[in-house]
């Protein structure tokens, strides 16, 4: 069976709780057309580049799908139809990556904090150059 990755952004006012359903409809839309759906990430609330139908931000979400395409091209007509679905893109994939996506590796690598660049607390600066002296 042919493999995809599919994205969807949902609008800003819908809740959490409310995407998650949106997830399940979907799920349950695949595998009632005989596919199967691996991970789900849900990246979020983030901001958007430009509005789309006067959102200016949406919540991400992420799935690996394992499905004939007649499953997947009816998901997307439902997605069209769904006025909380703003976007959605579906890649046709050589193999599914069941690690993390780069989106949720970039979120965890932002919560580390930072690696005490310039105005760090702690001095910063570079530091393979000696501490500057003081005119005397």
């Amino acid at each position: 069976m042919p493999l995809y990755e599919h994205v969807f952004l949902a609008r800003q006012d819908v809740s959490a709780k409310q995407v998650e359903t949106l997830v399940e409809q979907f799920k349950g839309l695949i595998e009632a057309g005989g596919g199967t759906v691996g991970k789900i990430e849900t990246w979020g609330l983030r901001t958007l580049a430009y509005r789309i139908k006067k959102n200016r931000k949406a919540h991400y979400t992420l799935m690996n799908i394992t499905a004939p395409h007649a499953a997947v091209a009816e998901m997307e007509r439902q997605m069209g139809l769904n006025e909380d679905v703003l976007r959605f893109m579906t890649f046709k994939v050589d193999e599914l990556d069941e690690e993390q996506s780069a989106m949720m590796q970039k979120r965890d690598r932002d919560d580390r904090g930072g690696r005490g660049g310039k105005g760090d607390k702690f001095g910063g600066g570079r530091p393979d150059r000696a501490p500057r002296r003081e005119a005397e």
